[in-house]
């Protein structure tokens, strides 16, 4: 696959991703290498990393926590702390090799240590490799709220490796698909066909997939690295869906959602107020339905889940002037931002998700 060109950003894949790792160490000469990790990919992946890393600065691993809930401020003293101990300099470069806990966190770390030192991503799961490859967000969450302080700012490379897919359980998988889908309803039928038949989707299909949502995304991006309009248009699903993740992060008595499962329940929810206020083709909204319970299961909203929800709306990085903005569809590749919507609606939307 032919590597891409996204604003300041290099991304390669599979076995491109090595040889230009280590020409690019040669050429940049870094004072130290440091490669930042979870439990996970410190087992299942680094091994492979670094039988292909070749690199005569010194290289140190940095480990932390796993899960959503350590994408916190907190990891990320731990983390300025160890490269501090280890003495990196502003000549240092971070390589973060895991999901988009990961990446994000650790492309904030890079942006913020020293003021800014270089680093580059290694996406490991699908929904990293589609969606926190590109575009340069970095961030942490605040308490349950997601992504509420970053910076936009991108890594030197992307190096994506499905190799590393294997590794994957699935779960996982289907976390990182549910962007695939947002790419195909906000882009057209052309792509978003390619997911009627989930099951007939093998692992060369999806390398080719992969590429393409990384096109998708990158088309978007470069047209408005800042968010203040197009961009806006891959929140599609999320407007919801952080919400219902939010929500079960902090519940003690809900189960964590994966942010693609999370996002699935948003994509239903925004496509229903679609259909009420912008004319997005009912049918369509029940095809949808039905396609994405059927791979990813039902998940119970209560009612008394319903306040919680909607309160937690305020939070979603759209918002401006105190209206909660939301990204709708009047057909499949057809975008509309910034649309109000009515609390009532909302919970018929959620009722017509949980019938």
């Amino acid at each position: 696959m032919d590597s891409i060109t996204a604003n300041d950003s290099i991304i390669h894949f599979n076995e491109t991703c090595y040889t230009s790792l280590n020409q690019h160490l040669k050429e940049q000469n870094f004072s130290k290498v440091f490669i930042l990790v979870d439990e996970n990919t410190h087992q299942f992946c680094l091994p492979k990393f670094l039988e292909k890393l070749y690199s005569d600065a010194e290289v140190e691993i940095i480990e932390i926590e796993s899960g959503e809930i350590n994408k916190t401020i907190d990891t990320c003293v731990g983390v300025w702390n160890a490269l501090s101990e280890l003495n990196a300099d502003r000549k240092s470069l971070l390589i973060n090799i895991g999901g988009g806990v990961i990446t994000d966190l650790g492309g904030f770390v890079a942006c913020t240590f020293k003021r800014g030192i270089a680093y580059i991503n290694v996406p490991t799961t699908l929904l990293s490799m589609v969606d926190a490859s590109v575009g340069g967000k970095t961030g942490v969450d605040l308490g349950a709220l997601k992504n509420q302080i970053g910076v936009i700012s991108n890594p030197n490379l992307v190096l994506i490796d499905t190799d590393y897919l294997e590794t994957l359980p699935q779960n996982q998988m289907r976390s990182g698909l549910a962007e695939m889908l947002k790419h195909g309803l906000i882009t057209g039928e052309g792509y978003w066909n390619n997911f009627l038949d989930l099951s007939k989707l093998s692992l060369n299909d999806l390398d080719r997939l992969i590429h393409e949502s990384v096109i998708i995304k990158k088309n978007v991006v470069e047209q408005d690295p800042f968010e203040n309009g197009l961009r806006k248009s891959l929140n599609f699903g999320h407007t919801l869906g952080h919400a219902v993740e939010s929500h079960f992060l902090s519940h003690p008595e809900k189960s964590t959602l994966l942010h693609g499962e999370a996002i699935v329940i948003g994509m239903i929810l925004e496509c229903y107020i679609s259909a009420e206020l912008l004319g997005f083709p009912k049918g369509l909204v029940d095809d949808i339905k039905s396609l994405f319970i059927g791979y990813y299961g039902k998940v119970t909203i209560d009612k008394t889940d319903y306040a919680p929800i909607i309160d937690l709306l305020k939070y979603d990085k759209k918002n401006s002037h105190g209206s909660i903005n939301f990204v709708l569809l009047e057909d499949i590749g057809k975008h509309k931002l910034d649309c109000t919507v009515d609390e009532n609606l909302i919970i018929e939307s959620i009722e017509y998700y949980s019938v």
